[in-house]
């Protein structure tokens, strides 16, 4: 597995965002959904860090279909949490990624509130 290193931070409040040091910007991201053309925030739950979101999980996943599913409960869950600068790995991204998958497998067998299902 490779570990990538994701960091965002404002530069004259204007967002940048790297990934392993290289700038990520929002093409791939937005070709599959345009919700900010205007690029990448977060901090809040709203259309920058959706894209944001969806370009990391791109990135990481590398599977279009699972990235475009997951991404606005990982903008929520994450991204919408992000205050300043901030930075995040592949483990992170992974570990988040087991806990949703879980709680989603909770939820569909009806034991949501079991002892042993995640919060995602």
């Amino acid at each position: 597995m490779t570990h990538n290193i994701y960091r965002g931070w404002r530069i004259l409040g204007a967002p940048t965002v790297t990934k392993n040091g290289a700038l990520l910007g929002p093409g791939r991201s937005l070709r599959l959904r345009n919700h900010s053309p205007a690029g990448f925030n977060w901090g809040y739950g709203g259309s920058g860090p959706a894209q944001l979101a969806l370009a990391i999980l791109l990135e990481e996943l590398e599977d279009d279909e699972l990235a475009l599913t997951l991404y606005q409960d990982f903008k929520f869950a994450v991204v919408a949490g992000w205050e300043g600068s901030w930075s995040l790995t592949s483990v992170d991204i992974r570990a988040w990624l087991e806990r949703a998958i879980a709680a989603d497998a909770c939820n569909a067998t009806g034991r949501a509130n079991a002892v042993d299902c995640p919060d995602a």
